[in-house]
């Protein structure tokens, strides 16, 4: 990954990590996730969600007022 990213978010469930995906992006905020789930257990494992760094503060602010 390229210097500037910070994880933002992490999650073992895909559809939250998708939902506060979907809210970001809703406020123009790029994110990446990266999917570190065992692929033969998907007990194991979590996604992870990256932003650039210069958003992080107004990111946090749209995850806590939207109780993600």
């Amino acid at each position: 990954m390229e210097k500037g990213w910070v994880k933002i978010y992490t999650s073992h469930d895909q559809y939250r990590a998708s939902l506060v995906t979907a809210v970001l992006k809703d406020h123009h905020i790029e994110v990446v996730q990266l999917n570190k789930k065992d692929s033969s257990y998907l007990s194991f494992g979590e996604i992870e969600l990256y932003i650039h760094q210069e958003y992080f503060d107004q990111a946090i602010e749209i995850i806590i007022k939207n109780e993600l």
